[in-house]
């Protein structure tokens, strides 16, 4: 079992190619003995924003704080404290905080 408080994980920036202002905790990553999944929490300051892309595995998201938008080809739709989503695989996306506080949400991926 694994217990722990969020802030104690270290803050690492996103360093990926066109990602802006975004930072990453790995809540429960690859140190863990979780079997299937990871959860990473995303912190974007605002004006911030993660890269477009796509990649072959899905992953669920929650918003915990702040006000942004999910982007993909077809459609930009406002994501607020409360709402969640569900990414397919090979879906294009992009996280964007259209807010003036931290936009942060948990986000679920396969191991």
């Amino acid at each position: 079992m694994l217990v722990s408080k969020y802030d104690e994980i270290k803050k690492e920036k996103v360093n990926i190619e066109d990602a802006d202002n975004t930072s990453i905790r790995w809540l429960i990553g690859k140190d863990s003995k979780a079997p299937n999944f990871y959860l990473r929490l995303f912190e974007i300051e605002p004006e911030g924003h993660t890269p477009r892309h796509t990649h072959s595995w899905e992953h669920e998201i929650y918003i915990l704080e702040g006000n942004g938008r999910l982007n993909s080809k077809a459609k930009s739709i406002p994501l607020k404290k409360g709402y969640f989503a569900l990414i397919l695989p090979d879906e294009e996306h992009q996280f964007e905080n259209t807010g003036d506080t931290v936009l942060k949400f948990l986000c679920v991926v396969p191991k």
